[in-house]
């Protein structure tokens, strides 16, 4: 077992190479229900505000939205498993999403001693967006093409707020709302507004925590540590990748690929991972990165 100040003096070189350097951690899974989980993951964010780091937290929370509609008398629906968003659905993920969960995160942030601001895409025109065209879906085997209501495709990200924000101490926290040229509403998938929101911010990191381990192998048996982005695309490519991770990986590749030096997919619920994939050799989850 290492002694305490063995584990310090690992974590040393981290923290100097990060000093200075923005991360967008994308808050997901488990953590938006459990608010044990949750409060963890603040609290290491914190920690990395407060040892120099640029933080930007971004949060879904469609299970969040699910609950809310069932106690609403609303059923969800699904299309090859995406969300159709109608216009009361969208009215709930805004209260869901902007309402609850932001705000939520704000406190705890406070709580842990540090000061967030809640935003969502709408202000200060962060995230401009369009309706998402018709999506072809396999439907008990057919291809058809759905209409997903008011789900928004990013056009593009002005980070100015959230670099004054950085800039006075502040800790910006997202969520996934955006709005079309109009000024209409858009849900946007998390994972996707995590990693554009990195690459306007030239961000150095982008975290995506979830609820596995990282990206795991065909037999879903072993964690890779280390990816290049051509053997994730071709993870991806072959199938390798199942359902539930192509959009955390699609976001994650995307980002490398437009000059975000490293992305990881971590466990979110296991204490403390977070700080033991930055701050230590071996890490705990998957580290892609362009070579």
């Amino acid at each position: 077992m290492m002694k305490r100040e063995d584990v310090l003096m690992e974590a040393m070189p981290y923290i100097q190479q990060f000093h200075g350097k923005t991360i967008v951690i994308k808050l997901g899974g488990h953590a938006m229900v459990d608010p044990v989980v949750l409060e963890n993951a603040i609290r290491d964010a914190v920690l990395l505000h407060y040892v120099g780091i640029r933080v930007v937290l971004v949060h879904g929370g469609g299970p969040e939205i699910s609950e809310k509609m069932k106690a609403m008398g609303k059923e969800s629906v699904f299309v090859g498993g995406l969300r159709v968003t109608d216009p009361e659905t969208l009215e709930i993920a805004q209260m869901v999403l902007v309402g609850k969960i932001n705000k939520g995160i704000v406190s705890l942030i406070a709580k842990c001693g540090a000061r967030g601001v809640g935003l969502s895409g709408s202000d200060g025109n962060m995230i401009i967006a369009k309706k998402m065209d018709l999506q072809k879906i396999d439907v008990g085997g057919v291809q058809k093409e759905v209409d997903l209501g008011h789900v928004g495709e990013i056009e593009w990200i002005d980070p100015a707020i959230l670099n004054t924000l950085l800039d006075t101490g502040y800790i910006p926290v997202v969520s996934p709302i955006a709005i079309d040229r109009t000024g209409a509403s858009l849900n946007i998938n998390a994972d996707t507004a995590a990693g554009d929101i990195a690459i306007a911010l030239k961000a150095y990191k982008l975290i995506n925590m979830t609820d596995v381990d990282g990206v795991m192998d065909a037999k879903r048996t072993m964690v890779y540590r280390k990816l290049t982005i051509s053997e994730a695309n071709a993870m991806r490519k072959s199938g390798a990748i199942g359902e539930g991770m192509i959009p955390k990986v699609s976001s994650v590749i995307k980002a490398v690929e437009n000059g975000v030096n490293f992305a990881h997919i971590i466990n979110g619920n296991i204490e403390h991972n977070l700080i033991l994939e930055l701050f230590t050799r071996d890490g705990v989850g998957t580290m892609l990165s362009l070579k």
